[in-house]
């Protein structure tokens, strides 16, 4: 389950580094790009958070600049590789409040699953408002990035 993981969350890497670098080298990207990967990198911080057991530093919709999304996605990063190599059980049940204070729990194989569905499901939208501006988007699919 590690190396599986580990595999997905490269490609989740990869995909998201792809879209710092072409967002990075233009001159106008559009807010709604921005509001999008900033919720990317928040929802992987605070799923990141809610498995280690501490305080997120970020809110779900929390803005950042394009220059500081290279440094917080390595931090996500770093951190499930952390937690993906120290897990003992990924069936671990994780009681955790989500951003409106309910209670909820989930097992960490579960929570990592969403964080990367998450992340897939906005790239997507993200493609869609790039191309709506007229910036053409990569390809992400893992098959292209398998070969």
């Amino acid at each position: 389950m590690k190396v599986f993981f580990n595999q997905l969350f490269d490609y989740n890497f990869y995909c998201n580094k792809k879209i710092i670098e072409l967002c990075a080298g233009e001159s106008d990207v559009s807010e709604k790009t921005i509001e999008l990967f900033s919720h990317i990198l928040n929802a992987h911080h605070i799923w990141n958070s809610r498995i280690i057991g501490k305080q997120p530093e970020f809110d779900v919709w929390q803005i950042h600049t394009i220059t500081s999304w290279n440094d917080i996605h390595y931090d996500n990063q770093r951190s499930t590789f952390e937690i993906t190599s120290n897990v003992d059980d990924f069936d671990k049940r994780i009681d955790y409040e989500n951003s409106k204070g309910r209670l909820f729990a989930n097992n960490v194989k579960d929570i990592l699953f969403h964080i990367l569905n998450h992340s897939t499901h906005h790239r997507g939208q993200i493609s869609m408002n790039l191309r709506a501006n007229n910036i053409e988007p990569m390809p992400l699919d893992y098959v292209f990035y398998k070969r």
